[in-house]
């Protein structure tokens, strides 16, 4: 019987909700002679069951998932599998979702807008143990870090919880309350009340201007 040429192989699990993407990003990291890829998922059950079943060195995950949240997702295999370096790459622009994606344990942050480079870049830094991020998150980082000030009016919205980003974000999308109290498992009056602190923190009177904050932050940051 012939020898398995992908044995010995550093495994990475791919989670992206375009088939597309997974197959492009997959391509990449199979042309690498000493990485494999040796799983793919769409949403978080997939995710979660591929990382039991594979165990993978690593995991790509992008922020925008089928039915399902990515950075939840990090924050649950940070809990479940805390040795397990987690690379996010997706379109979402890194200035407003990098951090919070670090906070929840991922080790490296890429955009899909970066050359295929930076993808492998990335892996190699993360299962180095070190952080990956672009050039301009890292001067974010490092400027919060030395300023300590509390967020100016550009950056309150990195004053919201998880949960009441999640439903900003959804708000962004233009739907109702109830839908995203439906899309959360949650009650109507529950968003009512995200949404009641969401305006305290972003200085909002109302919310009119909290929906128009949410959508117009949601144009700067295209899904998937």
């Amino acid at each position: 019987m012939p020898a398995d040429h992908r044995k010995g192989k550093t495994k990475v699990l791919v989670v992206d909700d375009h088939p597309v993407m997974r197959e492009g990003i997959a391509l990449a990291i199979e042309r690498q002679a000493d990485l494999m890829v040796c799983g793919q998922a769409e949403d978080r059950a997939g995710a979660l069951q591929a990382i039991a079943d594979l165990k993978p060195n690593l995991a790509i995950v992008d922020i925008g998932l089928k039915e399902s949240d990515g950075i939840a997702l990090v924050k649950e295999i940070r809990r479940r599998w805390p040795n397990l370096p987690v690379l996010v790459l997706t379109m979402h622009e890194e200035t407003l979702y990098g951090e919070r994606a670090l906070r929840a344990g991922a080790r490296g942050y890429v955009t899909k807008s970066e050359p295929v480079q930076a993808v492998v870049e990335g892996i190699r830094r993360v299962l180095a143990g070190g952080i990956y991020v672009s050039g301009r998150l890292h001067q974010k980082l490092l400027r919060a870090h030395i300023e300590a000030k509390a967020p100016q009016a550009g950056l309150m919205i990195d004053t919201l919880s998880d949960r009441e980003f999640e439903v900003f974000g959804l708000l962004g999308q233009g739907l109702p309350v109830r839908e995203i109290a439906a899309r959360l498992d949650l009650s109507a009056k529950t968003i009512e009340t995200h949404q009641a602190r969401m305006k305290k923190k972003l200085c909002l009177d109302n919310s009119t201007e909290l929906h128009r904050y949410a959508v117009l932050s949601a144009q700067h940051q295209p899904t998937g």
